[in-house]
């Protein structure tokens, strides 16, 4: 039967019309399978081309062909053949689904539009887990079973393929595709959801040699950044349907399918435009037809031909490039200019499409139900019903109920229903309290808190209730603490005022308890008084005592709960004539007659199981078989059984009930569905339902169903049933279908669907209105104004049997009970209210219903409508039996900047492998893109059996919502796709170029009468006495100075962890240790003068002795931080860098360290044979030099400061004898530091202001210092805090790891440290130094923290230093406070400062870097045409002072860095004066404040290094803003860090909560990122604690955690790659 080899188009007339009638015949169930393919091979036959094939894989069978046993039945169309092979396979698995969206139909558009797109792995770039299992598995067992391609490796040949081979070859005997297509497309049995009318692909097969473009579904509205997977290669007369695919996938595959790229996810290209390829430029492609080139050329990556590449080999550069290549040409529509939002514009919002579907028919007519019948002998009230069936009909059963596996337990008749519910109600009014006092008063409301197995206990609660005239509140029995929404049901009772709840005695047993054995105080929950109402519990009335039955009135009969799309449970009342009008109508509308017997599937406690299964059941006496839930997970069928046992007229099921009985039917041969005239599918408003109910029929209509007894139905808890479809009559033409466009829908109008068959929504009617109802549609948001004929909107219905409000809430109410319809003027079109059902949906042909879809499963997009359900059903349709467990899905939106979000989420089954899933995931967001033209921002894959579920097992959506935004989902897989979704970010910042002539400059930058943004601390002045100067000019001589006048003046105290003085030195003995190791330099290293030294040593004092040693031997020390003994391989190269850089002469080290440079470890990372000269300095004879050195001039070096920057760069400045002395003068003015002062440092010693007041500022100043190393607050957090205390110490300098490591290990501490008597009230200031912006919130944490135990608020500050310039600023002890500023901070991105108030949204707070010092001046420069700008402008900070560097010494990996830094002139201004450029951005702002001459004072404000600015979308942006940002989304990121690569923003972030957390930073990041800094976050890297690089100054070296990155060095837990 191959027609591989025939075309059929070239075949005569006479033969294809036989062949078409053929497939009619067999769509019609006229013929079977095997006939059909009899006649069909013998009229081929002449025509069959032969061609030698190769034999299938052996892997996978075909569908069967219906074996002959079952020729009693009209053989299944295609597309059911489908299905049973899949549901067998289903059920074999074990993995029962909740298969409420079961479409075949839409399965085979899904599958279509996967086709169409291409049939080839998604090369997305796959997350990198650790730890995970990448198995690599054979081809065959890898290539999912959809996907017609061999598997895709990143290594592949694909790219360098440029034509594409013949169309696979397959073995004839497979079943051809053709064949199967056309079938398809031309069976339209009864039973296929009418497949006629959503055919795929044309009826009439094309010639095999020119394959015709077909034409693509263009959307009026194209989503910017729509995700486009590009089809690979295209048999356009064959859309590949499951089977298809199912079949490609498994034979062998000719060379053309493999030799496809990977697809550009987010470049949408024009319909006419094929897909493409990376083809190097010069390829010359010969031999092809046009028709041959359209569909299997490809274009290069950039389109002109340059496939770029980013030289850097490793997983993750590769992984990256791909990712590129994926967001390589973002397609945006024609945009508006701006939509300004607080006078800057944020978000750019799309024009509307011209072509957007408008309603154009005439305002709807409100829709009448037939009359309400009067029929005599109806009851007053429902409770006088009962009285008398159970007065005359005593005997009659009203309930069964069934035990777990499905036997009947229990029988009730209608005289012992009526017996208990006298009892209860006599009791509930009578015996609860003491004698006198009345507990429960009519009107009162009651929980009724009953398992869905004791349907019986439930009914004489029910009426018990009803005849006491208290009002049930039915609710669900709580599980546990922990159960979804359980404290919004407590809401629920709460605003019911409910203090009493009535259970069964096994139910009481089982609720949870307290230790004592209470019941559990559930969270949110009022106090109730439980009361057990099983019969022996009951009291029997006396014999007077009657229940008092009022005729039904307008009072509350019973409440039943719902739930709402923000989870809130509210409880909607329903009054007693409403409760009795109800079941009249649904009596007439039925068509209930006196003695039915009913079987229900559904829920008794709500909605249609209550309304028909029990209070129009008990109008009626009918019997009631009541089948629950756990019963129909044991035995799918045990409903169709009771049907066929009690010969039920009537059955109330749900979609998922049909299909689960469908699935069983196997089981049993013998049933009989005949009897019923009713099948009332529950939940036929959803459009989904059409398919269920048409497969159910086509198994079971063999065993007596006819099709005119499926009457589906529309329901809502306020407006209760709003339409059924009533029993048909035999023979009567069923009832239409609608074929609506999908991309109408989204638009809210109806459009029968013709331009995509895969986009459209196939909906069957709920009938007619109630009798006694009117309905209207009206607009779903806005005021209630009436549609048009050809509009979607919100179902309104007036009718006395509705609910009536929202028990205790009046507000609500009035917005959903009392609506009154207004016309296209506004004008209200009457007086009746309306109340709104939440159905969305239109009055079809002749007064028929149609639901679409519910307000709570709306989902706007870009102005947009999707129905969750629909989103639901294409995920379930894309194949989802590997991966998604029992078709668990939830679909929800969150509103992430300024638009709703679309996320899914499903439950992965255990045994899912991870390409299974991401290969799922993947083709999900082609499905959906292309069949619902909205864009998924994020699809999460969660273990099966962890998403909150709703008491009946569905999946509690709003729980799941908030799961997701708390980040408490814990999903195993994610992906998120904002770069494709995300579609209204602002245009980017297109940069204006620089014109440098003076006069652009001025206009440019300074406007007329502004303030030049300068300032300068106060002068230096002259100091007095001459004999000072010649005496300090120099170091040394000022030690040696204090060495003769003051010899045993202590000048350094160094401190341990236990808080105790290790060693000390005066003067002297510091001025005796340097002699020797002057002398020790001159004898051992035979050093010359001027020749570099590098000091290797721990903080402490033997460090500032050789330092002054080298000054008086006439070295220049170079000081550097020694290795980490621990981590040899990562510091040991740093420091043997600055060795080689300085070109060092000589080490001086103490022996542990001399050991470790020439250890084995130590030969591992550097070559140890080659160090300088290394001199110990622990033991050296008493020697002294010759002579002390005195340099000829000041201008000389004094020593080299090498620091690593956090750009990863190592730069040396040279700093002079000139500068250090101007620069320790500085510091002594501005904290006035003098020889009886004490002051502490925490600090590293090792370069910057650090080095300067740990070994220069004493010997300066003559002032003691007190030495704390950092690394001893690791053994004791205190000792810092404790030694200011002990020594009461009024100035500290510390770093900010110090105060980090304070804040966050002793901030709960507080009182213990009070407990041991420390109190820091003493101090005066607290420096912070470094150099960056001032970190506000970790200062402010620390005032806060340690207030308690005297810390004034005012002792905190900062300094800041750079490396041109060691210390522009430092917090003196006089001069005002700092200043903090907030600024704008979309304003700071386009270089501009905008001050704002303290709590504006997108201000940022900034601390001023403490006061100039001394002698500094600065002015804010514009970094391009180095012209000063005006006041409180961003720009480079300048400086001018006699304590700037000298220059750069060197710097490694950037030898180019100009001199200039150092001495560089203004444009214009004042182009006399040389400044150093600091690198740092930042401003001036004169504040109110006054400084010591009483000048007003200028604050400098430090914004961020200039070189490590991302430059992003034209804006500038600083990482640490968006990685406080970061920090702040979710509680278990400790640390984060942002970086570039590619114009791809990276967010690595540290993780120290579970790795379970892990996944659930990667959407709050990303949020977190969108919503503050409007960018999109291309890779999200989840790390352990400590990754993240950080220098000795606590900065992030963000440099080299992107070089780790990108060398795959992070063992990263979890990296995800945004779409």
């Amino acid at each position: 039967m191959a027609d591989r080899g025939v075309d059929l188009s070239a075949l005569p007339k006479e033969v294809r019309d036989q062949l078409a009638e053929l497939d009619l015949e067999l769509s019609e169930g006229d013929i079977t399978q095997k006939g059909y393919e009899k006649k069909r091979t013998k009229l081929l036959a002449p025509y069959i081309i032969q061609t030698p094939v190769e034999p299938p894989c052996q892997n996978d069978a075909q569908p069967p062909a219906p074996s002959s046993s079952s020729s009693h039945a009209p053989p299944p169309s295609s597309s059911s053949r489908y299905r049973d092979r899949r549901s067998r396979r289903t059920h074999r698995s074990g993995g029962t689904r909740d298969d409420r969206y079961r479409s075949d139909i839409h399965t085979e558009a899904v599958q279509a539009a996967l086709a169409k797109h291409k049939e080839e792995k998604m090369a997305l770039p796959m997350p990198t887990k650790r730890r995970s299992t990448y198995v690599q598995s054979p081809i065959e067992t890898r290539t999912p079973p959809d996907s017609s391609s061999g598997s895709e490796d990143e290594t592949s040949v694909r790219r360098q393929s440029s034509v594409v081979g013949p169309p696979p070859v397959v073995n004839p005997n497979l079943q051809s595709p053709d064949s199967w297509i056309n079938r398809t497309v031309q069976g339209s049995s009864t039973s296929s959801s009418a497949s006629s009318t959503l055919s795929h692909g044309e009826a009439k097969p094309q010639p095999q040699s020119q394959p015709q473009p077909q034409p693509q579904y263009k959307p009026q509205y194209q989503p910017l950044y729509q995700p486009h997977y590009q089809p690979q290669h295209q048999h356009h007369e064959r859309p590949h349907t499951a089977a298809v695919t199912e079949m490609l996938a498994h034979s062998h595959i000719a060379p053309s399918e493999n030799s496809a790229p990977p697809p550009d996810v987010t470049a949408v290209a024009p319909p006419s435009r094929g897909p493409r390829v990376d083809l190097p430029s010069n390829t010359v492609v010969q031999g092809m037809s046009r028709g041959q080139s359209r569909s299997s050329m490809m274009e290069t990556a950039d389109g002109r031909g340059n496939i770029q590449r980013v030289p850097v080999s490793s997983r993750v550069s590769t992984k990256i490039q791909q990712l590129l290549n994926t967001l390589k040409r973002p397609k945006r529509p024609p945009l508006s200019e701006f939509f300004t939002d607080d006078a800057e514009e944020i978000v750019e919002v799309p024009q509307p499409d011209p072509n957007t579907p408008r309603p154009e028919g005439r305002q709807i007519i409100p829709v009448k139900g037939e009359p309400l019948g009067v029929v005599s002998n109806w009851p007053p009230a429902l409770q006088a019903a009962l009285a008398r069936w159970g007065a005359t009909q005593g005997k009659s059963p009203a309930l069964t109920a069934l035990d777990i596996t499905g036997k009947p337990l229990y029988t009730l008749t209608y005289g012992k229903l009526w017996s208990r519910s006298v009892k209860l109600a006599y009791t509930l009014l009578n015996k609860l309290g003491n004698k006198n006092e009345q507990i429960l008063k009519p009107g009162d409301r009651v929980a009724l808190v009953y398992p869905n197995s004791d349907p019986g206990m439930f009914w004489v609660a029910f009426y018990g209730c009803l005849l006491a005239e208290v009002i049930p509140v039915p609710i669900e029995v709580p599980l546990s603490r922990k159960d979804a929404g359980i404290s919004q049901v407590g809401f629920l009772l709460g605003s019911c005022g409910v203090g009493l709840a009535l259970t069964s005695e096994i139910c009481l047993k089982g609720l949870p308890k307290t230790p004592t054995g209470e019941i559990m105080q559930f969270k949110g929950w009022p106090r109730l008084k439980w009361v057990v109402t099983d019969s022996k519990y009951l009291t029997k009335p006396s014999k007077d005592w009657q229940p008092h039955i009022p005729t039904a009135n307008t009072d509350p009969a019973y409440i039943e709960y719902k739930a709402s799309k923000e989870g809130t449970v509210v409880g909607v009342a329903v009054s007693k004539v409403a409760m009795l009008t109800h079941c009249q109508a649904l009596t007439q509308a039925c068509n209930y007659c006196e003695g039915e017997t009913l079987v229900n599937v559904l829920d008794f406690k709500k909605d249609m199981g209550l309304w028909h299964g029990v209070l129009t059941a008990v109008m009626n006496r009918i019997h009631t078989i009541s089948v629950p839930y756990a019963v129909m997970k044991a035995c799918p069928l045990s409903w169709v059984q009771r049907v066929h046992i009690h010969k039920a007229r009537v059955a109330l099921v749900k979609c998922r009930d049909l299909h689960w009985a469908m699935m069983a039917h196997r089981d049993q041969r013998d049933t009989s569905l005949a009897s019923l005239r009713m099948l009332i599918v529950a939940d036929g408003a959803n459009p989904w339902s059409v398919s269920s109910c048409d497969a159910f029929l086509n198994v079971f209509q063999s065993h007596g169903l006819k099709p005119e007894v499926i009457c589906p139905c529309a329901t809502s808890p306020e407006a209760m049933t709003v339409a059924i479809r009533r029993p048909g009559v035999p023979g009567a033409p069923l009832p239409a279908r609608a074929i609506l466009s999908m991309g109408g829908l989204s638009h809210g109008v109806i459009r029968v669907n013709t331009e995509d068959k895969n986009s459209a929504l196939t909906v069957q009617d709920v009938g007619h209105v109630m009798p006694g109802a009117l309905m209207c549609i009206v607009k779903p948001d806005g005021p209630p104004q009436l549609c048009k004929t050809d509009e979607i909107g919100e179902i309104i219905v007036n009718s006395r049997a509705g609910g009536n409000m929202y028990y205790g809430l009046p507000g609500v109410t009035k917005n959903t009970f009392e609506v009154i319809p207004v016309n296209a003027n506004g004008v209200p079109i009457g007086e009746i209210p309306f109340v709104r059902s939440g159905l969305l949906g239109f009055v079809g042909p002749g007064s028929l219903i149609f639901v679409v879809g519910k307000i709570e499963g709306l989902l706007m997009v870009s102005g947009r409508r999707h129905n969750a359900d629909d989103l639901v059903a294409t995920a379930l349709a894309v194949e989802p039996v590997k991966t998604v467990y029992r078709g668990r899905i939830a679909v929800f939106s969150v509103t992430v900047f300024y638009d709703e979000r679309v996320v899914i989420v499903a439950e992965q089954r255990p045994d899912a492998s991870e390409e299974d899933s991401f290969q799922w995931m993947s083709r999900v967001l082609q499905a959906i893109d292309s069949i619902h033209q909205v864009g998924l921002y994020c699809l999460a894959l969660v273990p099966a059996n962890t998403l909150p579920k709703t008491p009946l097992g569905g999946i509690h959506i709003s729980d799941t919502k908030q799961f997701f935004l708390d980040g408490n989902l814990h999903p195993c897989n994610i992906l998120m796709c904002p770069h494709t979704c995300v579609t209204n970010l602002p245009k980017p910042r297109q940069k204006q170029p620089v014109g440098v002539g003076p006069a652009s400059v001025m206009v440019g930058n300074l406007v007329a009468g502004k303030r030049i943004a300068q300032a300068a601390g106060r002068d230096l002045g002259m100091i007095e006495d001459q004999d000072l100067v010649r005496k300090h000019q120099y170091l040394t001589e000022a030690l040696h100075w204090r060495a003769q006048t003051d010899p045993d003046h202590v000048l350094f105290v160094l401190l341990n962890a236990k808080g105790v003085a290790v060693s000390t030195a005066t003067c002297v003995q510091l001025h005796k240790r340097a002699e020797k190791i002057a002398a020790a330099l001159m004898e051992k290293g035979s050093i010359n003068t001027g020749e570099n030294v590098v000091l290797l040593y721990p903080p402490g004092i033997d460090l500032i002795a050789a330092f002054y040693g080298c000054l008086y031997a006439g070295c220049v020390p170079v000081n550097v931080r020694p290795p980490h003994p621990q981590n040899l391989a990562a510091t040991l190269p740093t420091v043997r860098m600055i060795i080689d850089v300085s070109k060092a002469a000589c080490i001086l080290t103490t022996q542990h360290l001399m050991r470790t440079l020439r250890s084995k470890e130590a030969a591992a990372s550097v070559n140890i044979k080659t160090w300088p000269t290394i001199i110990d300095t622990d033991d050296l004879p008493r020697r002294r030099p010759p002579q002390i050195y005195k340099p000829p001039t000041a201008e000389m070096i004094a020593y080299l400061d090498f620091s690593v920057s956090t750009t990863g760069m190592l730069t040396g400045v040279k700093i002079s004898h000139a500068a250090v002395s101007a620069l320790c003068r500085s510091i002594k003015l501005q904290c006035e530091l003098y020889s009886s002062r004490q002051i502490a440092i925490c600090l590293d010693p090792y370069c910057g202001l650090g080095f300067v007041l740990w070994c220069l500022a004493s010997v300066y100043s003559g002032h003691q210092s007190i030495l704390i190393p950092p690394f001893e607050l690791e053994s004791c957090l205190s000792l810092w805090l404790s030694t200011l205390s002990q020594y009461r110490i009024r100035d500290t300098f510390c770093s900010y790891s110090v105060m980090e490591l304070c804040t966050k290990g002793l901030g709960t501490q507080t009182e213990l440290l009070k407990a041991r008597g420390v109190n820091l009230s003493c101090v005066r200031s607290c420096v912070v130094i470094a150099e960056e912006r001032p970190r506000l919130a970790l200062t402010h944490s620390f005032s806060k923290l340690f207030k308690d135990v005297g810390l004034s608020s005012r002792a905190v500050s900062t300094a800041f230093g750079s490396r041109v310039n060691l210390a522009i600023c430092l917090q003196g002890t006089t001069g005002p406070d700092p200043c903090t500023v907030y600024v704008d901070m979309k304003s700071l991105r386009h270089d501009r400062v905008r001050l704002v108030e303290r709590g504006a949204p997108q201000s940022l707070p900034l601390m001023e870097s403490g006061k100039i010092l001394p002698g500094v001046r600065v002015i804010i420069v514009n970094p391009e045409t180095r012209g000063p700008l005006g006041d409180s402008h961003l720009g480079e900070i300048w400086v001018n002072s006699p304590h700037s560097a000298s220059g750069y010494y060197t710097i490694y990996g950037e030898e180019s860095l100009q001199a200039n830094h150092f001495n560089t002139k203004l444009s214009f201004g004042d182009p006399q004066t040389l400044w150093a450029r600091t690198g740092y951005l930042g401003f001036v702002k004169r504040t109110e404040l006054l400084d010591a001459s009483g000048d007003r004072h200028d604050a400098l404000f430090v914004v961020g290094s200039l070189d490590e600015t991302l430059e992003l979308r034209g804006l500038r942006y600083h990482p640490i803003d968006i990685e406080t940002s970061v920090s702040r989304a979710h509680r278990s990121i400790a640390e984060s860090a942002v970086f570039t690569w590619t114009n791809l923003l990276v967010v690595v972030s540290e993780l120290c909560g579970s790795e379970q957390d892990a996944l659930d930073l990667v959407p709050l990041i990303t949020n977190v990122v969108l919503e503050e800094h409007h960018l999109i976050v291309g890779v999200v890297v989840i790390v352990d604690p400590g990754v993240i690089p950080i220098n000795s100054r606590g900065e992030k070296q963000r440099m080299h955690l992107r070089d780790s990155f990108l060398a795959d060095q992070l063992d990263p837990i979890y990296v995800a790659y945004n779409m």
